[in-house]
């Protein structure tokens, strides 16, 4: 079964590792309101994602092993909404661009009137079975 995890870049540039697909990794994965995801994604691709990968403060989450299959950068405008007071920021709805990429780092090539959010990776659970005994001892 396939699943989709949002991975904020901050995630990955404070202290977490590079992966490319095929790559096997091992994240805690936390439930997510697709609400949260909507002003950046859009509510369609929203409602996609399953997780979120954590690596900060979630003791209580066992990490759990993945294969990487895809990774696209997401990037949206962001502004200061109308009628918003302060400087606050808020992601642009309908504005989301997706690259995809062959390696996720925490950090994205700059990209005209938008900024880079994370990353939308599909992914499904790795199993340790033993390899085929046609395959052992080649």
């Amino acid at each position: 079964m396939t699943l989709t995890i949002w991975v904020d870049d901050w995630q990955i540039q404070c202290c977490g590792e590079s992966f490319t697909p095929g790559d096997v990794v091992s994240w805690k994965l936390l439930d997510v309101d697709p609400e949260d995801y909507a002003d950046v994604v859009g509510g369609e691709r929203a409602a996609e994602i399953d997780f979120r990968e954590e690596h900060h403060g979630q003791e209580e989450h066992a990490p759990t092993r993945l294969q990487v299959l895809t990774i696209a950068e997401v990037h949206c405008r962001y502004e200061v909404p109308p009628g918003g007071t302060g400087n606050v920021q808020h992601p642009v709805t309908g504005t989301t661009v997706f690259v995809p990429v062959r390696e996720a780092d925490g950090w994205a090539e700059a990209r005209p009137d938008v900024s880079f959010a994370g990353y939308f990776v599909t992914a499904e659970r790795a199993t340790d079975e033993p390899e085929d005994a046609a395959t052992r001892g080649q």
